[in-house]
Order: structure tokens, then sequence, then C-alpha cells
């Protein structure tokens, strides 16, 4: 895990890109530099109501700009109050935190479903290799064009209105698709069923357990998971997500 700073970022820009899911541009002094793919912010709330941060993935870094992008769905007040906010207006931020995604030169297959898409975007940018991109949606789609940029892209759509009807890993059935490694990022079930599928192919892979963070920080304890094998330090099978991923070999956690 790389060093975390805490900094008054400026919003460069902020749009709603789907319903309730809102793109944000800051300019950092520190964290554009130091960030990984698949690290993450916490973001405070200027109600001082709401302590804990929110944990945000970090979607894209431009570095030469010192600027990230955060994309985000709205759902609970502090991030409806983040959804306000307009150009110019400055959110205190700790990060980059957490462990990214390794980069290896590996025919790639990256997988992100729901909310878990936007992570997977600055990955796409760094990895130097042959990759397939496969991004799973309930209804509306977002990102999409950014990532056609990036290498073949396939969709899936719970609904059946776009690309292949059901999910990422019915788009790689139906599109033949193979790969030595996978990355992948998005709901608990989608999940389950990557790390299930990379068993049984005898591929690498990483997944991202975001979504089960809550302050981001390590302080909470709700981000507990459970690990496959006991920690040589405290002789327990857990793991905290916000410090120890959230990005995790797929067989180092029991999910």
């Amino acid at each position: 895990m790389t060093d975390k700073v805490l900094e008054d970022a400026i919003i460069i820009r902020q749009e709603e890109i789907a319903t309730d899911v809102y793109s944000m541009w800051l300019r950092t002094e520190q964290i554009a530099d130091l960030a990984k793919p698949g690290q993450f912010v916490a973001v405070y709330c200027s109600d001082g109501s709401r302590l804990l941060p929110r944990p945000i993935s970090i979607c894209e870094i431009d570095r030469a700009d010192h600027a990230i992008r955060l994309v985000y769905r709205v759902a609970g007040k502090g991030t409806a109050e983040f959804a306000g906010y307009h150009t110019g207006a400055q959110l205190r931020v700790v990060g980059p935190l957490g462990n990214g995604y390794p980069k290896k030169s590996k025919r790639a297959l990256l997988l992100g479903g729901g909310i878990g898409v936007p992570p997977i975007l600055q990955l796409a940018k760094e990895l130097d290799c042959e990759k397939q991109i496969v991004l799973g949606y309930r209804d509306e789609r977002f990102l999409e064009e950014e990532f056609r940029s990036q290498g073949a892209v396939y969709i899936a759509t719970e609904d059946g209105s776009f690309g292949t009807p059901g999910n990422v890993l019915d788009a790689i059935r139906e599109n033949g698709l193979d790969a030595e490694i996978i990355y992948a990022c998005g709901p608990m079930p989608m999940l389950r069923a990557v790390k299930a599928y990379a068993a049984e192919h005898g591929m690498e892979c990483w997944i991202s357990l975001e979504e089960r963070m809550a302050c981001g920080i390590g302080a909470c304890l709700g981000c507990v998971c459970k690990s496959t094998k006991k920690d040589a330090h405290t002789h327990v099978n857990n793991k905290r997500i916000c410090t120890e991923g959230p990005v995790f070999r797929a067989e180092e956690v029991d999910i």
C-alpha cells in the first residue's frame, strides 16, 4: 500500500453520466501522483453529523494535470451531498488507500459490473498487454466510450436491452473469450461467479471487494471478510478489505 495524504481537493468538473451516477474530476496536490489502478480515496462530507468518510474508487488518473476522476452512485446522504457540489468547491480527501491491481503482461480479461465498472478503467489504460473488456449493467450504460479506446469491449445487460442478455460471464461464453488472467470488480454475486469460473478454467484471478467497504480507513472493521488462510499475526481467518484489499487474489478470500 502506498503512502496516503490528506488534501483539500478542488472540483474541476462534475456531471451526471447515468441516473444517479456522477463523474467528478478533482485536482489534488499529491494523490494523483501516488495513485495506482484499483485504489480508492476516502471523501469527507462537510456536514459534521456524518463523521465517517465515504470510500470511492479511483476511476481515472491524470498525473500530468494532478487530477483524479471519481465515478460514484448516489446511495445515501453522503453521496447525495457530493452530487450537489459544483466546479470550484473543495472536498477533504484522504488517499490513495488500499492495494490496487498488479499489472502483469498476460492476455487479460477485465470484468466490471455496475458501479464496479469505473475502477477498471485506469487499469485498462495502464495494462500493456492484449486485453478484452467485458462490462455488465442492469440497463443504463456508462463509460462505454472511454473503454472502447482501450481494447475490445463486450457488453452484457440484465434487461437484455443491449449486448448479451445476462451478466459478464454470459458475455464471455457467448463471445468465446479466453485469457490467462482475470481482473474483476463488481457486486458480490458476480465476484463469486467469476472466482468459480477462473478456478474451473485454471486462470489467475484478481478481484476487488470494494462494495463491502464502510469507513475506508480501517477504523470501523465493517469490511472484514473471511480469508482462506490464517493471518500470521492475529491467527484468525480475517482480512480488512480497506487496508489489505480491496484487491485480492481470488483464492485468498472466502466469499
